[in-house]
């Protein structure tokens, strides 16, 4: 959805586009934006008055957003509805009364994010031992998770807060992203029938690093995380296992498999549908509309007749490759 999104602002905008915070934590992906005129920053105040700006799916905090949108002439906020869940959940508790035990990754853009939504209420931890130093405020508590975390991680640290806190609140619906938890169920699934695992992925991709992780925890002797295909070894023998992070764009996985060459073929190993599909935000359907009107207008159709635009058939992979094309 984010992918789409940033595409949709860079063929309707004049370069440059600015986004806030890397789009998605995929290298490939990042470079073929720069390459189309987006400009990534790490602060608002670095993009001039008047331009378009583009939040990443990762979420940003809520004095960031006020500010994208007091500075910005168009504003979209792409960030991942699972987040805003959890944005949504750090918000309601607080306001109960309730202190949050966060479960996240410090530095981690979504993080940082949802630990703005209410800081004086919330605290994050990443292991046992800091969920064991928490002290004991009074008050209820809540536990929420960063999306991208790992089912591993996040099951440990949730064993020792229960523990602590046997009537702390949690969400009825797990907050860890279900494509990331998808994959690790495949790694899982996978990891004992290779003698090697490529992961596909940026080395600041949380799900990609939590891939590497459970391979190398799944009993796998030699773990490999590439960018891209060029910097798969020369040297790897026997059945190769192949996972990709959750933004890694299937013409990756493609590149890893053909450098790979298998002399006996490829074998997908399926574990789950995944049947998710997240619509683009509002001001990207709107720029929608008003495309499609435009174009139906200029050609003389006819508005009645015109189909509508059919985004969730569209992938992203399928959009990534087209940014190439000028």
């Amino acid at each position: 959805m984010a992918i789409k999104a940033l595409a949709w602002m860079v063929r309707t905008f004049d370069e440059p586009v600015y986004c806030y915070h890397e789009i998605v934590h995929n290298k490939v992906v990042v470079d073929r934006f720069v390459d189309r005129g987006v400009v990534f920053v790490d602060s608002i105040e670095d993009v001039p008055v008047g331009s378009p700006i583009m939040l990443s799916a990762h979420g940003s905090a809520p004095e960031v957003v006020a500010a994208a949108r007091a500075r910005g002439s168009y504003v979209v906020d792409a960030v991942c509805p699972l987040v805003t869940k959890v944005h949504h959940e750090v918000k309601t508790r607080a306001g109960k009364g309730f202190h949050i035990v966060y479960v996240g990754h410090e530095g981690h853009e979504e993080a940082v994010g949802t630990m703005a939504v209410a800081p004086e209420s919330t605290t994050r931890v990443e292991s046992v031992e800091e969920v064991r130093a928490l002290p004991d405020r009074g008050v209820p508590v809540a536990m929420l998770a960063q999306t991208t975390l790992s089912h591993r991680e996040w099951q440990e640290i949730a064993v020792e807060v229960k523990r602590r806190f046997p009537d702390v609140w949690t969400p009825g619906r797990s907050d860890l992203c279900f494509a990331t938890t998808n994959r690790q169920a495949a790694l899982t699934e996978i990891a004992p029938r290779v003698d090697a695992f490529v992961v596909i992925g940026s080395s600041n991709s949380s799900n990609t690093r939590a891939l590497e992780r459970l391979a190398t925890e799944s009993g796998c002797s030699r773990v490999i995380r590439v960018n891209s295909a060029d910097e798969v070894p020369d040297d790897l023998r026997g059945v190769v296992g192949v996972t990709a992070g959750a933004s890694a764009p299937e013409e990756l996985v493609a590149g890893v498999i053909a450098r790979l060459a298998p002399r006996d073929g490829v074998a997908e190993i399926t574990v789950t549908e995944e049947d998710e599909y997240f619509p683009p935000p509002r001001n990207i359907r709107d720029l929608q509309a008003a495309m499609d009107g435009a174009i139906t207008a200029m050609s003389g159709g006819s508005f009645l007749s015109t189909p509508a635009s059919d985004d969730r058939a569209l992938a992203a992979s399928a959009v990534l490759e087209g940014l190439s094309l000028r």
